[in-house]
């Protein structure tokens, strides 16, 4: 409903996505040693594929409220899987 948050969100949708290679610090490359992370992995395709689904909806009460929960758990996966990067290398290397 609000024009400016709309741009925002997309344009943060998108530096985020540029960000990511810049924050990946893990001692391990790969997702194969964070089980948690696999899980999160396909958390993160069914956002966006309900995203893309929920975009194609008009706008009208279920659709906006269930965007706006949507978009706040795309962005949540960008703090929780970090936070579980760090905590899985914490329990690997103590």
């Amino acid at each position: 409903p609000n024009k400016l948050g709309g741009v925002m969100a997309l344009v943060m949708s998108i530096a985020i996505l540029f960000l990511m290679p810049l924050l990946h610090t893990n001692e391990t490359r790969g997702l194969q040693f964070y089980p948690l992370n696999q899980i999160l992995f396909w958390y993160m395709v069914i956002m966006i594929l309900l995203l893309t689904w929920i975009g194609a909806r008009p706008v009208e009460a279920p659709y906006i409220i269930t965007g706006q929960i949507l978009t706040i758990l795309y962005f949540s996966y960008y703090i929780i899987n970090p936070l579980i990067i760090k905590l899985w290398d914490n329990m690997l290397n103590s």
